[in-house]
C-alpha cells in the first residue's frame, strides 16, 4: 500500500517536498517511482528510486531541480521539488514495481499505485 502527501500551491521558483509512504513490502528487490498527470496530458514518469542500492533516475524536465530520497527505516520515499515551474503543476502519483528490474519510466512496469496528491504552481 502506497499513501502519497505533500502536494499544495507554491509560487514558480517555491519548493515542495511530497512524501510516499510504503507498507506491506516483503520484497528485497523493488522501485518506487514517482510520476506525474497534467490535465488533458498523459501521465508521466518523474523518477524513480531502486532498494537494492538507493539508485535514482530523473526524467530531464525534472533533472537537477528534483531530487528524491528514502528512509529505510520508515519505507518513505521523498521527492524534493525546487524551482518549481507552472508546468510542473499535475497530480502526483508514486508507485511500487515488485521487481528486480525495470524500464523505470514505463507506467505499466509499477504494480501498485497510490493516490494522487496536487501539486499547483502558481503566482
Amino acid at each position: 500500500q502506497l499513501q502519497a502527501s505533500g502536494g499544495g500551491l507554491v509560487q514558480p521558483g517555491g519548493s515542495l517536498r511530497l512524501s510516499c509512504a510504503a507498507s506491506g513490502i516483503t520484497s528485497d528487490y523493488y522501485y518506487i517511482g514517482w510520476f506525474r498527470q497534467a490535465p488533458g496530458k498523459e501521465r508521466e514518469a518523474v523518477s524513480c528510486i531502486a532498494s537494492s542500492r538507493g539508485n535514482t533516475y530523473y526524467a530531464d524536465s525534472v533533472k537537477g531541480r528534483f531530487t528524491m530520497s528514502r528512509d529505510v527505516a520508515t519505507n518513505t520515499v521523498y521527492l524534493e521539488m525546487n524551482s518549481l515551474k507552472p508546468e510542473d503543476t499535475a497530480v502526483y502519483y508514486c508507485a511500487m514495481a515488485d521487481k528486480q528490474k525495470i524500464l523505470w519510466g514505463i507506467a505499466l512496469e509499477y504494480d501498485y499505485w497510490g493516490q494522487g496528491t496536487q501539486v499547483t504552481v502558481s503566482s
